[in-house]
């Protein structure tokens, strides 16, 4: 199924997880927040709620600096 993945074409399995999905971009050990169509989607829940055709996902890692 195709989602959209930070504002680009991503192909992701059916019935995958959003931490199935992070877990496949290698990204599990980083600090990193979710929005799913432009919800902030908690932590806990990235193991329960499961990816659909067309979702919004947008991944955003925080940037130190001052």
């Amino acid at each position: 199924m195709d989602i959209e993945l930070n504002g680009q074409p991503h192909h992701a399995a059916e019935n995958q997880s959003v931490q199935d999905l992070i877990e496949q971009l290698d990204l599990a050990q980083q600090a990193l927040a979710v929005a799913i169509n432009r919800e902030v989607l908690p932590r806990s829940m990235w193991p329960q709620r499961h990816l659909r055709a067309n979702d919004q996902v947008d991944l955003v890692r925080p940037i130190g600096g001052g």
